[in-house]
């Protein structure tokens, strides 16, 4: 049976708590054994090579080179990172060599929560993707600064919402991607702000499919 850490928490306005449980959820019927954290300093009393996936689920806050460090390298030796939205990432904002790691950050949400836009589906036979077709959600639409590096497997046009940045005209943000860290593999979805999101069927099969396919 394989095992996966999530370590949840940090700006209660993603409610990480219930977020967590519903990824934990999914894992479980996936046949994953899954531990929960509240605390960071888990990621330093853990051996987290034991782990075959790590999830983050922790808005902003900060944390400390010797929690970073094994979590790092324990994806580099080829344990899995998976998350979403804010709790992988908008986790550390002064934390760049995670940001690295995931592959983006989070920067702006125009017209904040309750814009409906679209999400694309760029590849309908791609196992993280395979059988989904385009949907609507009515959200935070996240407006990401983007390692080239990733692949990305959908995306979200802007602009919708009004602001200073529609003169730049139409851009196609990434939503869903994935990288290589070392030999772990990374993948990130936008989508989540809340429970009430995450329990969406589209997310719940990205997630899924995407935690499945990270974990070593």
């Amino acid at each position: 049976m394989k095992k996966a850490l999530i370590f949840q928490g940090g700006w209660q306005g993603h409610e990480p708590a219930e977020v967590a449980g519903i990824l934990a959820g999914i894992l479980k019927e996936e046949d994953f054994e899954v531990k929960i954290t509240d605390t960071l300093t888990t990621l330093k009393e853990d051996d987290l090579t034991t782990y075959d996936l790590i999830v983050p689920n922790w808005t902003q806050d900060t944390i400390l080179e010797e929690q970073l460090t094994p979590l790092m390298e324990a994806i580099a030796s080829g344990v899995g990172l998976a998350g979403l939205h804010g709790g992988m990432g908008d986790s550390f904002r002064m934390a760049v060599d995670y940001q690295f790691m995931v592959g983006g950050q989070w920067v702006a949400h125009p017209g904040n929560d309750g814009v409906s836009y679209d999400v694309h589906i760029l590849d309908q036979d791609h196992p993280l993707t395979e059988g989904m077709e385009d949907f609507k959600v009515v959200s935070e639409q996240y407006y990401m600064h983007v390692d080239p590096a990733v692949k990305v497997h959908a995306t979200t046009r802007f602009p919708v919402a009004e602001g200073p940045y529609q003169t730049n005209g139409e851009v196609d943000m990434p939503v869903v991607w994935t990288k290589n860290w070392g030999k772990g593999k990374v993948y990130y979805c936008s989508l989540g702000h809340v429970a009430e999101i995450v329990r969406m069927p589209e997310v719940i099969k990205l997630m899924r499919k995407g935690m499945s396919w990270a974990a070593r």
